[in-house]
């Protein structure tokens, strides 16, 4: 979130009057117990040392810091400070120009600006040269700051400057002797004063250190190493984890329970077996246990003895209309619905076909329970005549629990609606895969709704499945982290998007959603390449 509308957000959700962890942020003072006796420290070499002090301290140590406190806490009557960026401009020819200008000496050479201190100091005044980021320094800048530091019997310059430690190996390196300068080394907060300093920011927001858990300060101060710059930027990434993820909190609830796909096939095959087995166990019941198990057709088909053996020597059923027998290899048939009916067609068991004959069942065959004696291959009886007519009832008239058996006919559609109506939504989810493709696709100028981010990739893909083919998400990384972002729309303005958020749901609303730019989603996307 480093867009504008990211930082409005970021302050909004915690109720913040400014951005606490700025890099510049006017009156913030904080200066731990380690730190204080640095800056008490250089006030008393400047006084009555002179050699050039250097601080020194990586990136975000806090040197601009100290070197406002310094600037600060001297006698305004007393001391003319003079702050030079040496960023940009680290040459003598630069430092001096700047130097002269700033305390009026005739020309920028060292000769006239030691004449102007000479002369400020007959007025009570002295002269701190402070120089920021000193590590962009040159030889030539060093040796013409050193030559205002060692001055003249008349009087001299006090020079801090305040660097990196590139600027101790450049000094060890170069022509200036080791003891005309004095190197302070600044060193990392303990947990301790990274609290207090966390503190002090918030409070100066107008909130205070509890917003952050003592789990987050810990790993703040880790990720940091006490280093007041990255604390900054680690603490702010932090909060914004934390507000990502209590958004998602909120919207999770209302998505519903949802079992996962291989429960519902499952339970769904569990009822499938229970129901045929019941049907099963019903047709057996009715039948005398010494008494052949026959094969139940709702129809009359076939001849009396037209059962034939097949080439394997099992027996086999004939149906009318139907010119090849079934073999049966020694198992018992259990009559199911007609292929027409479970492809939802229209000829039903029982209706006339065009040509007059009535459509045949489908036949499957099941193996017989353990013990049947329909497991011999002689076992079935000759079936009924297959020139019946319609109207007259069929000769095997125990047709009831073939058609008991067919009340299992609901049992693929429940295996029909978690197979197939998921993998079309998840075909249809599919679009917005975490690539970045349809943003990069945008033009640069449109608005879309961030709704939430989530580090889990599944909730990002089931929260846009239900929501609709407006919601897509990108992958980009937060902390070193993968975060998916699930955005709504495209609006040609940031009015427009403003719009429609109050269009949104309510259980969407709730997440409290913001207008951004494509152009910010691809700056990250690209980031995260």
């Amino acid at each position: 979130m480093s867009s504008l509308h990211a930082d409005e957000a970021f302050l909004g959700h915690y109720q913040l009057d400014h951005d606490p962890f700025a890099a510049r942020v006017p009156g913030f003072k904080f200066f731990p117990a380690q730190r204080k006796p640095v800056l008490g420290q250089l006030h008393h070499l400047a006084r009555y040392s002179q050699m050039m002090l250097v601080v020194s301290g990586p990136q975000g140590s806090g040197k601009t810091l100290l070197r406002q406190a310094l600037v600060a806490s001297t006698n305004k009557q007393s001391v003319q400070s003079v702050v030079i960026p040496a960023r940009g401009a680290g040459d003598a020819a630069s430092v001096l120009a700047q130097a002269s200008q700033a305390l009026g000496a005739a020309q920028a050479e060292v000769g006239s600006i030691i004449s102007q201190v000479v002369q400020l100091g007959l007025t009570g005044q002295e002269v701190y040269l402070l120089v920021d980021d000193a590590e962009q320094l040159d030889d030539s800048a060093l040796e013409a700051l050193l030559a205002l530091a060692q001055g003249n019997p008349e009087g001299r310059a006090h020079v801090f400057l305040f660097g990196e430690p590139a600027l101790l190996d450049q000094l060890e390196q170069g022509s200036i002797a080791g003891e005309l300068y004095h190197v302070i080394e600044l060193l990392p907060y303990t947990v301790e004063e990274t609290r207090e300093y966390l503190a002090m920011r918030l409070e100066g927001a107008g909130q205070g250190v509890q917003l952050l858990t003592n789990d987050q300060i810990a790993d703040i101060h880790e990720t940091s190493g006490g280093w007041p710059g990255p604390i900054n930027q680690a603490a702010r990434d932090s909060m914004i984890e934390a507000m990502i993820a209590s958004r998602s909190a909120v919207k999770r609830p209302t998505m519903g329970f949802k079992m996962p796909k291989k429960l519902v096939m499952g339970a769904a095959a569990v009822v499938v077996v229970v129901v045929a087995a019941a049907g099963v166990m019903s047709g057996r019941s009715k039948a005398p246990s010494n008494a052949p198990v026959q094969a139940q057709l709702p129809l009359g088909q076939g001849q009396p003895g037209s059962a034939q053996p097949n080439q394997d020597g099992n027996p086999s059923i004939e149906f009318a209309g139907n010119s090849k027998p079934l073999p049966m290899n020694g198992q018992q048939p259990v009559v199911r619905e007609p292929l027409a009916s479970a492809a939802g067609g229209d000829t039903d068991e029982g209706t006339p076909m065009p040509n007059g004959s009535v459509a045949p069942p489908t036949v499957t065959t099941s193996a017989p329970p353990a013990g049947s004696v329909a497991s011999a291959p002689n076992s079935l009886p000759p079936a009924a005549p297959a020139t019946q007519p319609m109207g007259e009832p069929a000769a095997n008239k125990p047709a009831k629990p073939a058609s008991q058996l067919a009340t299992a006919k609901p049992a693929p559609k429940v295996i029909e609606k978690p197979v197939e109506k998921p993998a079309e939504k998840t075909a249809a989810a599919a679009k917005p895969a975490a690539g970045g493709s349809w943003y990069s696709g945008q033009a640069p100028g449109s608005y879309v709704v961030q709704i939430l981010g989530t580090s889990n990739e599944t909730t990002a893909q089931a929260y846009v499945r239900e929501q609709g083919s407006q919601y897509r998400y990108f992958k980009k990384t937060l902390q070193g982290k993968p975060l998916y972002v699930i955005t709504y729309g495209n609006f040609p303005s940031r009015d427009a998007a403003v719009a429609a958020i109050k269009n949104l749901p309510a259980k969407v609303q709730a997440g409290k959603p913001w207008p951004r730019t494509v152009a910010s989603v691809q700056q990250e996307l690209a980031s995260a390449h």
